[in-house]
């Protein structure tokens, strides 16, 4: 197997903190002679980098806020990458630059391992309409019995993502996509840096509602931490982080990593 020339992370430095750990832990526990690196990169400058690192057969992942941009940088796409309209794994092969998307996977397994699915059938609140809440929006689409409600403040990004995806759509309102819903999910930045401001007030969730925050911190999100002072079950995206970045891994180099490797180097 031939390695990638380079790995790499694009986007914003908020989402670099715990990539490259566990990234450069499964590198090492596996032996191979690379390092991940974070690259932040000005959507202007996006193509032309892409283009650089094609030709370095450059590997990695994308970001906030490039997801959706670098679907058109890639030659080929997976059949979820193209379906969800968002990038956040790629490689090289034969000289070209394929894009795939792992958050979907990512985000349907760290569900299951962390809060649990509700019994169908039931309703998914997705706050916001970016690169993430479409990878939401897909996984949703595996589950048995679930629909989707998604509600962003751009109400016309909503409606497209909602056209996009099956069982899915968008709602005028933050009290009307969460209102009844078994699961609640936050695909905005809201968390990723500093700041204490909640995507929902955790007031409106039901009493037996699920919180899933992708956004990730140390000790949990605010909102994951308000969430489970009311009792409920809650999540932040550290383990999906974790899981899209171990599917990344066998997508670069046909092989598992080191799992728990990864878990200790972000614990």
């Amino acid at each position: 197997m031939e390695l990638p020339g380079r790995l790499v992370l694009l986007g914003h430095p908020v989402s670099h903190s715990l990539s490259p750990a566990f990234q450069n832990a499964a590198l090492r526990s596996a032996g191979f002679p690379l390092a991940y690196e974070a690259l932040d990169v000005a959507p202007a400058n996006l193509a032309s980098v892409a283009r650089l690192l094609t030709g370095e057969r450059a590997a990695g992942n994308v970001t906030v806020p490039h997801k959706e941009a670098f679907v058109a940088c890639c030659t080929t796409l997976s059949p979820v990458a193209r379906h969800v309209g968002a990038v956040n794994t790629f490689w090289v092969e034969d000289g070209a630059l394929v894009g795939d998307n792992t958050d979907v996977g990512g985000f349907d397994s760290a569900v299951r391992s962390t809060v649990g699915l509700p019994a169908a059938p039931f309703a998914v609140a997705v706050i916001g309409a970016g690169g993430a809440a479409r990878a939401v929006a897909a996984a949703v689409e595996r589950w048995h019995g679930a629909t989707a409600r998604i509600w962003s403040r751009t109400a016309a990004r909503a409606g497209q993502l909602a056209d996009r995806f099956a069982r899915t759509r968008a709602v005028a309102g933050l009290e009307e996509a969460v209102r009844g819903a078994s699961l609640v999910v936050n695909a905005t930045p809201l968390g990723l840096g500093g700041g204490e401001r909640h995507p929902v007030p955790p007031a409106l969730l039901d009493a037996d509602a699920r919180a899933f925050d992708l956004a990730y911190r140390r000790g949990g999100t605010p909102w994951v931490v308000a969430c489970r002072a009311r009792g409920l079950a809650a999540s932040d995206g550290l383990p999906m982080l974790l899981e899209q970045g171990a599917l990344s891994f066998e997508r670069w180099f046909a092989r598992a990593p080191d799992r728990e490797a990864m878990h200790k180097a972000v614990r």
